[in-house]
């Protein structure tokens, strides 16, 4: 990944690679050990075809357990990747409808921002580089705060589940 110097720190450039390296990034966090009980999907689509539609980068349902009021129970996680202080100042990609919401974002671009972050949206920065140096871990340096979700549950599933075999159709072969 290029790099720039700006008042003696080092800043990531390159803003596309930055989103490839924070959404693989953010796939590593959610689901590290690629589990099949791990229940995510990126860019999972709401109100689509409407005048207010919204797109999540990523989101995560964790249940409380595999029973019907556990499933009832569960929380949603959304993560909205900003690559760049001009991403961050973007109309998209704001969209925080879960119980819990995060923003993934360099440090340098967090700082720019700290101040315009919603009270109830944590934040998730790059950390240590993985051993095959292609994604970073990630730390949190600034706790989410549970919120109250406008969308049932019934309807975050279903279109995470859209949204994840959509992926999985790329990947059968015939």
């Amino acid at each position: 990944m290029q790099r720039k110097m700006r008042g003696g720190r080092r800043i990531m450039s390159n803003r596309p690679e930055i989103t490839r390296i924070l959404s693989l990034s953010t796939q590593k966090h959610i689901n590290p050990h690629n589990d099949s009980r791990v229940y995510w999907a990126r860019e999972v689509t709401f109100d689509y075809a409407t005048n207010h539609a919204c797109r999540v980068d990523y989101m995560q349902f964790k249940p409380k357990n595999n029973f019907i009021s556990g499933l009832e129970k569960g929380d949603f996680y959304c993560y909205e990747v900003k690559s760049s202080l001009e991403d961050f100042h973007s109309k998209n990609g704001h969209n925080f409808i879960g119980d819990f919401n995060y923003y993934v974002m360099p440090e340098e671009v967090y700082k720019q921002v700290e101040r315009e972050i919603p009270y109830k949206v944590g934040v998730y920065v790059p950390a240590g580089k993985s051993r095959t140096g292609d994604w970073y871990s990630l730390k949190s340096i600034k706790k989410a705060i549970r919120q109250n979700r406008e969308k049932p549950n019934v309807e975050m599933l279903f279109m995470m589940f859209r949204s994840a075999a959509r992926d999985k159709v790329g990947e059968i072969e015939l």
